[in-house]
């Protein structure tokens, strides 16, 4: 059975320009938190690599193995915490966090130092990522929820654009340990200030959202439909994440220059971009579990064009079609939810799935980087990619369909 989402009535609704303080703020936390911190850092992989050796299984665990440690213990903590008390007090933990684990990394001389910097990343995106923004911009939009999620996300692409061009014009000057440092300070004066001065939710909804915090979960835990999406967003998610965080190094082995691999990864979030806003558009206008079936195949669809044999525009068809899925993919999952379950569920239900899903997110760059060392060849781990992605899909295919979207 669906869950109603909890909507206020028109005497509740929120300010028009606290609400787009709101997603200005959601833009620019996931602008910087995700777009910078967790798409600009496999630019700095092959740096790690030459200075201390490392290989690829090495410099891909410390983020498989924060959030296998993080997520686990802080996940559905940190989603209880914010339908309890607000999103807000949580983001300014989780940016202060994701600021030092840049910085952290640019100081590193060991590989403890490396494992340390990354915990505090893992909990800066648990703490000031998708999860408690996903919260806010439900608490504050309804009708035009897909929109405004999408324009949040749009953070994302926009921030990992930016950053491989950043990060080499940075990287050119000041050399990559500085690069990352200064990197660390953007994210802090990016973000923080406004979320400094946001309010928790309309005050419509306050009383609600204090209430939906005793509210038990465990009717949640009990439907099937819980662990499809679980298991559909893991495995989707799982794909994306191990294609993104291996793509500068297969550049890198088609011997594409440092300036080269920047632009072919900033055109794959510019592409995003266009995902983030399609998919939107098409879910606040058709039934979103066609919307997310649509996502998940177009990435599972595009990760095999990096096994075709070279022709020419091949790595920029590869681009345009997996940034458009990319775009979606981490938009759509907080929308079914809130479908699924009811918006004053939404912090706990997307603790816990966002905690799966970063284990994928984790672990699959980690398995592709272990097959890439046995076998020198991309083949098999991305061969485990596309499987991944066709999982999800089936997972997300067993899913109900609203018959009408909010």
């Amino acid at each position: 059975m669906i869950n109603q989402p909890m909507t206020m009535d028109e005497s509740q609704r929120p300010e028009r320009r606290d609400s787009l303080k709101v997603a200005l703020n959601a833009f620019l936390a996931l602008f910087s938190i995700v777009g910078f911190s967790y798409y600009g850092l496999p630019f700095f992989y092959d740096f790690m690599m030459a200075e201390f050796g490392w290989s690829r299984a090495t410099v891909t665990s410390g983020n498989a193995f924060s959030k296998m440690l993080v997520g686990p213990l802080f996940g559905f903590i940190a989603g209880w915490l914010i339908d309890r008390y607000g999103p807000r007090r949580i983001m300014i933990i989780g940016i202060l966090f994701a600021g030092t684990a840049l910085m952290g990394l640019s100081v590193m001389t060991a590989l403890w130092m490396f494992y340390a910097a990354y915990l505090f990343n893992a909990l800066g995106y648990v703490c000031g990522g998708p999860l408690p923004n996903q919260v806010l911009l439900s608490r504050w939009f309804d009708k035009g929820r897909g929109k405004a999620m999408g324009f949040a996300y749009l953070g994302i692409g926009l921030g990992g654009t930016l950053v491989p061009l950043l990060s080499n014009w940075l990287i050119q000057r000041l050399g990559w340990h500085h690069a990352l440092l200064t990197l660390g300070g953007l994210i802090l004066l990016i973000s923080l200030p406004m979320t400094l001065t946001i309010q928790e939710a309309p005050a419509g909804f306050r009383k609600m959202a204090q209430e939906a915090g005793h509210l038990p979960i465990s009717h949640v835990l009990k439907n099937r439909n819980f662990y499809l999406l679980a298991l559909g967003s893991m495995c989707s998610i799982g794909a994306v994440g191990g294609t993104s965080q291996h793509l500068k190094l297969y550049l890198r082995d088609l011997q594409f220059s440092q300036t080269e691999a920047a632009r072919t990864i900033s055109f794959v979030l510019l592409s995003s971009l266009a995902g983030r806003l399609l998919m939107g558009w098409l879910a606040d206008r058709f039934q979103r579990k066609h919307v997310m079936l649509l996502i998940y195949f177009i990435v599972a669809l595009s990760i095999p064009i990096l096994l075709m044999p070279e022709f020419p525009g091949r790595i920029y068809i590869f681009a345009v079609c997996f940034g458009i899925g990319l775009g979606g993919d981490y938009m759509i999952i907080p929308l079914m939810a809130g479908d699924l379950f009811g918006v004053q569920y939404l912090g706990r239900v997307m603790g816990i799935i966002l905690t799966a899903d970063g284990l994928a997110e984790a672990l699959s760059p980690l398995a592709v980087g272990l097959l890439y060392d046995a076998s020198k060849s991309y083949a098999g781990g991305f061969s485990l990619l596309i499987g991944l992605a066709l999982l999800g899909a089936l997972g997300v295919a067993l899913l109900p369909a609203r018959k009408k979207n909010l």
